[in-house]
């Protein structure tokens, strides 16, 4: 019978509710528990996928062509598992559907209301994905704060949903901030009381608290935590500022979260197999090299929205021994080729990543130009991959006005054009090329050799690829097509084989990296800029 697990945030948001599900659902992993996660996010956007970058961070894609937020990354990334549309809930979609169930006069003729229709329609994904993953745990995160009104339904849905499942079932997880006061030297407790008090006014009485801290907790802070907030002393759970978010499933071990968790679920606790977490910790703090990897984009005002890029980037860091130091470059900055030069001389890498739009792109035109002449590493992801076909074509082909569609309708020569199936859709909501597809890679390319097999498979999300009819002068010119759709009608993959790591793709490997498996991608390209540091 699946436990369910219930994580919700208290005092301020941005706690790192994400990290402490994903380090929980890691623990349970490593006792050899089957796992799933589930985010509920409270605003009315039916998902991420049209809000933009600088407000909400990365879109994540799962295999199912998702467009999920950001906390599916990271609950990928600890637990090792693959996750799909059902562990994505937002308001959006539970509101989007009970309207479409009323309209179709599903509810025979009854008053639709926040319960039990909205309520129902919550725990109904619940149980949804526990039937299509039959998980040993199901975590749950509440997204936003506790005491926010969009979140009041998801709050009462979980309530709802612990009395149905019964003692020993349910249980939840409170987590909340500890502000230090430089001006009395103290941790002060009351915020947290409070929100507990909040959270118990809805009818739910959190079983643990996971404490944000910058100081260690003493005992009797935890002591006072746990006689005014009815939860056990060992149920004070305390999470430090660390330097590397893969700290932090250690952190909980040491203070035996997941066997609290076990024994209120009445689950007997096994032994966890961390040998390989605590191996990456260790390369983590004790890198031999540091490497120098720029991100060009137009979104870096906000690391989050280009997460994924940063952490495959870490992940093969941690595999070479090397500490990645990232080199923020906006796109714009670089519209100017001097200026461009600039700015890339110092980096030992350089990432081109995905995004929308014509703003800053002459900019990513340019910093793959002088990537290309000067033999720095580089990997392009989506329009990463365009930019560097757009710039070939420029550059080297001679097609001086090569565009994208996309920046120009009346381009003369759109070697980036609309797919076909994109041609007639009007709404941007889940309309792109989105999820897992396959793609064929030449053999004794620099990509086959990478990934060291010939199919793969990989998650996308766009609308515009290579136009195939200029396919063959890019080819004569010495871009390699390196990876197609099986059918042969799609350019998923382009290098250059003589450089030492120029490498692009349509798809998005980012979000198939794993901190005990780096993605090939990223590995050969931190590979090939580790042999140029000294």
């Amino acid at each position: 019978m699946t436990k369910y697990i219930f994580i919700t945030g208290g005092v301020v948001s941005s706690l790192g509710k994400g990290i402490i599900a994903a380090s929980l659902g890691k623990l349970l992993r490593a006792r050899g528990f089957s796992v799933i996660n589930q985010k509920f996010d409270p605003y009315i956007n039916v998902d991420p996928g049209t809000m933009s970058p600088f407000q909400h961070g990365e879109v994540f894609v799962t295999d199912d062509g998702a467009e999920t937020d950001l906390d599916l990354g990271h609950y990928e990334r600890f637990t090792d598992t693959s996750l799909g549309k059902v562990n994505n809930v937002t308001s959006g979609s539970v509101y989007q559907h009970v309207i479409e169930k009323e309209r179709r006069g599903d509810y025979l003729g009854a008053t639709v209301q926040v319960i039990p229709h909205i309520t129902n329609e919550i725990k109904s994904r619940i149980v949804g994905a526990t039937k299509q993953f039959k998980p040993d745990f199901q975590l749950i995160e509440i997204g936003g704060t506790v005491g926010d009104i969009e979140s009041l339904p998801f709050v009462e849905a979980i309530r709802q949903f612990k009395t149905e499942a019964g003692i020993g079932n349910a249980i939840s997880i409170h987590c909340t901030l500890l502000p230090y006061l430089p001006t009395s030297g103290e941790l002060k407790t009351k915020p947290s009381q409070h929100s507990v008090n909040v959270l118990r006014s809805y009818g739910i009485q959190p079983e643990i608290l996971v404490c944000r801290t910058t100081k260690p907790i003493p005992k009797t802070e935890k002591e006072k935590l746990a006689l005014f907030c009815s939860v056990n002393k060992d149920a004070v759970i305390e999470c430090r500022d660390m330097k590397s978010i893969y700290e932090v499933p250690l952190a909980l071990e040491e203070q035996n979260m997941a066997k609290v968790v076990l024994t209120m679920l009445g689950v007997n606790d096994r032994r966890a197999d961390l040998k390989g977490w605590i191996s990456l910790v260790e390369n983590i703090k004790n890198p031999k090299k540091t490497i120098k990897v720029a991100i060009a984009g137009k979104y870096t005002k906000l690391s989050d929205a280009y997460i994924s890029v940063v952490e495959s980037l870490k992940h093969a860091g941690y595999a070479a021994n090397a500490a990645i130091d990232i080199k923020w470059i906006n796109s714009e900055d670089c519209v100017d080729f001097n200026r461009c030069k600039e700015l890339m001389s110092d980096v030992d890498a350089v990432v081109v990543p995905g995004g929308f739009g014509i703003r800053g792109i002459e900019g990513k035109l340019n910093v793959i130009r002088y990537a290309r002449e000067n033999n720095v590493p580089f990997l392009g992801l989506c329009l990463g991959m365009q930019c560097a076909v757009i710039e070939y074509a420029r550059h080297v082909v001679g097609i001086k006005d090569a565009n994208s569609a996309e920046f120009d309708e009346n381009a003369q020569h759109p070697v980036i054009d609309l797919m076909l199936e994109q041609k007639n859709v009007q709404a941007y909501g889940g309309t792109m090329r989105l999820g897992a597809y396959d793609c064929v890679l030449k053999k004794g390319s620099v990509v086959y050799n990478a990934y060291g097999k010939e199919k793969i498979s990989e998650r996308h999300r766009h609308r515009y690829e290579v136009n195939n009819e200029y396919i063959k002068p890019l080819t004569d010119a010495g871009l390699v097509f390196s990876g197609m759709s099986p059918d042969g009608m799609l350019a998923e993959i382009v290098e250059l084989p003589k450089l030492d790591w120029f490498v692009a793709s349509q798809f998005h490997p980012e979000f198939k990296s794993r901190p005990e498996h780096p993605h090939p991608l990223f590995k050969g390209l931190i590979n090939a800029a580790a042999k140029r540091v000294k």
